[in-house]
């Protein structure tokens, strides 16, 4: 009887498992992916969903996210994700957010003047006050960061004058007493072109906005939406 302990074989290790397929949410997100939600948050801002604080944080998210799963929670509250977020982005033109009620900027001049023009930045709403004064308002070379722009002029013994790009939509809503308000409407032929609005009265004053020939303002896409995800996009590397 042999009584010597034969050695044990080894056992065979057991194989590992089959990787599963990776679950979408967990796929790492390209930039196609953070454009076709970075469109989904511009056109929420456009139709007033998002205030334009809402809309940074949220941008700074989709080019901070990692994956499809860390995009989603961005637009889940919006009704473009309804449909997914890889859907064909809606070709129709912008729709202008809501004009506030206090304005951006006032423009005072009493038996004085003051004058906008330059490179500057549009707000939603300016107010401009002339009394015994004169106020230009040139906004050939502004910035629109908004599609719809409200100017409100109040002109007693005073005159305000605005002048547009040729290429945008003008529009005019006011009246005179004893004075004038005059405004040269103009149809854009882009409809996403910046829209003015010119509102307000004058007394025994003068109210003037037309077009000035020769100056076109760039596409609004520059600014909206492209020129923040620009920025975004260098700034998160």
């Amino acid at each position: 009887m042999d009584l010597e302990k034969r050695p044990e074989k080894p056992e065979a290790p057991s194989p590992r498992p089959a990787a599963g397929p990776v679950a979408e949410a967990d796929l790492r997100a390209s930039d196609a992916d953070r454009d076709r939600f970075a469109d989904i948050l511009r056109d929420a801002m456009a139709e007033g969903r998002l205030t334009s604080e809402e809309f940074t944080d949220r941008i700074e998210g989709v080019y901070r996210a990692k994956t499809v799963g860390e995009l989603e929670p961005l637009v889940r509250d919006l009704p473009a994700a309804r449909t997914g977020a890889s859907a064909a982005p809606d070709p129709s033109p912008y729709r202008p957010a809501p004009i506030p009620d206090e304005p951006d900027e006032n423009l005072v001049a009493v038996f004085s003047s003051s004058t906008r023009k330059g490179r500057w930045r549009v707000g939603r709403r300016t107010h401009a006050y002339s009394i015994f004064g004169n106020i230009e308002i040139d906004l050939t070379e502004a910035v629109f960061e908004h599609q719809q722009v409200l100017v409100k002029c109040f002109s007693i013994f005073g005159n305000v004058e605005i002048t547009v790009p040729e290429n945008i939509t003008l529009k005019g809503s006011g009246s005179g007493v004893f004075g004038n308000f005059e405004v040269e409407s103009l149809e854009a032929p882009d409809a996403n072109a910046p829209r003015v609005v010119i509102d307000g009265y004058s007394v025994f004053g003068n109210i003037e906005a037309k077009p000035k020939r020769g100056k076109l303002v760039t596409d609004l896409h520059k600014y909206v939406g492209k020129y923040v995800d620009k920025h975004l996009r260098k700034h998160h590397g």
